[in-house]
């Protein structure tokens, strides 16, 4: 059985997008090949590192990429989900192609305030709420 190929699409592919990435190749890497991308490609959150590192997973030093480098490449995706949070959706860039789009809502990290141990606990809150999205997903496409 062939992969089904998954794009996630944000803004600076910093967070959100890296965690739906690394999340669901965690959930069902066996079944979807993953990728992630941002319009206006940033440096990956340091605390979303350490959150993810949590689950057992390290993205210490991956790059960023951008949505349009991917789109030139050819690249074709069977699903793009934009993981843009609403008030930035309509900076949330649109993946051109014969795919499925979806679009899931999560708060964006680099919005958080406070201490590191704050910002850490909102984005256990994000990360978490991307695993029950991701696992509702799974459920309705196996």
């Amino acid at each position: 059985m062939e992969k089904k190929n998954v794009l996630f699409v944000c803004i600076h592919n910093s967070a959100r997008s890296q965690m739906a990435e690394e999340l669901l190749r965690k959930l069902a890497g066996d079944l979807f090949e993953v990728e992630s991308a941002g319009l206006e490609p940033g440096k990956l959150n340091p605390i979303v590192v350490e959150a993810l590192k949590e689950e057992g997973i390290d993205i210490t030093g991956k790059q960023t990429k951008a949505a349009f480098d991917l789109f030139k490449m050819g690249k074709q995706y069977s699903y793009v989900i934009t993981v843009c949070d609403e008030t930035s959706a309509e900076r949330c860039p649109v993946f051109p192609g014969l795919s499925q789009r979806l679009h899931w809502s999560f708060t964006d990290p680099s919005k958080f305030q406070g201490t590191d141990i704050e910002k850490l606990a909102k984005v256990r809150e994000v990360r978490e709420e991307i695993k029950v999205a991701l696992k509702e997903w799974l459920r309705k496409n196996p």
